[in-house]
């Protein structure tokens, strides 16, 4: 509202001084020599305009909320109009002939009756163009208003769904560490023990990052090389990963925990169902101004429920809640086998 008050003071302010450059002109067109006269009449009105508006906004400032029915908004505002008949020219032209009576002249003017019916067709005018002009800076700002609500309504129903997801998406991680952890627990103790070991490290890290909704790809990776040295632990000769990860893109803000589902995928659809050995590629690059990663393997099959898991359908919902259109992420067959997830999002590093 300060800033309405603002736009407010200076476009009055411009608006008399064009009104005092007008009388002072046609003044002298009439080979008037006192300049001061003319300045004296427009000034008078000012001051007793500005007035009587301080005084009708002082009253009608709490019904700025009916901006949004235009009707009662401009019907209280014309209630005001019989006191700016009333009041205006007594006082304007008061301050006149104080003045004139000051210098030791007399203000002449046209009989009061008629001075009434000039000076208040007059204010009529004046007083129907402010309020048209301050209806539509209200209007104006009344809309920004509404669209900072809401935008502020939106972005708190974004991290309403965000900690939904995320909430959702730990124990989802831990139930999989932990039926990892289990399984090994029957074949090899000592490999369930460094597992544990694992799963502990990445617990840690995913407690850093538990309060946001973001983090640098640098710390992104280090929950993914918790989740890649616990599968390999389990599966041990049967997969081998490699990281292929640009410097530039270390600091790139990627969704927390977003990696992890594309690397699990891979596990799930592919290293599980062989007994041959998996190579798996975990690669991240910027371009164009968007970050690429690409997590591929060179055996799988892409299979239709290979999207449809909780964590690719979880992270599909937050990359839409974080990045809209923004942001992309694909599956797609390699040839002459294996499976590519590429993930695309905005990175200004």
């Amino acid at each position: 509202m300060l800033r309405s008050k603002l736009v407010f003071a200076v476009a009055w302010a411009l608006f008399w001084l064009l009104m005092v450059s007008v009388a002072v002109q046609d003044y002298v067109n009439d080979d008037g020599a006192a300049y001061w006269q003319p300045v004296l009449w427009e000034t008078s009105s000012m001051v007793v305009m500005t007035m009587l508006l301080l005084v009708q906004r002082h009253f009608s400032h709490r019904h700025i909320r009916l901006i949004a029915t235009p009707r009662r908004w401009f019907l209280l505002q014309l209630a005001w109009l019989p006191l700016y008949w009333a009041a205006f020219t007594p006082l304007a032209f008061g301050i006149r002939h104080g003045v004139y009576a000051l210098a030791g002249l007399s203000y002449e003017h046209d009989p009061w009756a008629a001075t009434f019916v000039y000076e208040s067709l007059k204010i009529t005018v004046f007083f129907s163009l402010f309020v048209l002009i301050e209806f539509g800076i209200l209007s104006y700002y009344e809309l920004l208003e509404e669209k900072l609500r809401a935008e502020h309504a939106n972005a708190l129903l974004r991290e309403a769904q965000l900690q939904r997801l995320a909430q959702q998406m730990q124990p989802h991680f831990l139930f999989n560490a932990l039926n990892t952890i289990s399984s090994l627990m029957h074949s090899d103790v000592d490999k369930a023990d460094a597992t544990l070991m694992q799963l502990a490290e990445v617990l840690r890290t995913t407690l850093d990052v538990s309060d946001r909704h973001q983090a640098p790809l640098a710390t992104e990776l280090k929950l993914v090389r918790g989740y890649a040295a616990v599968m390999e632990e389990r599966f041990g000769e049967r997969v081998a990963i490699r990281w292929d990860i640009a410097p530039a893109a270390s600091d790139c803000p990627v969704p927390v925990m977003s990696l992890q589902p594309l690397l699990e995928n891979i596990f799930k659809h592919t290293v599980e169902q062989r007994r041959q050995p998996t190579r798996i590629l975990v690669a991240a690059s910027v371009a164009d101004g968007a970050l690429v990663v690409r997590i591929e393997d060179d055996s799988g099959v892409l299979a239709p429920a290979a999207g449809g898991g909780i964590g690719m359908a979880n992270l599909r919902e937050r990359l839409d809640v974080m990045y809209g259109a923004r942001a992309s992420l694909a599956l797609s067959q390699l040839s002459p086998a294996g499976v590519r997830a590429e993930m695309r999002l905005p990175c200004a590093c």
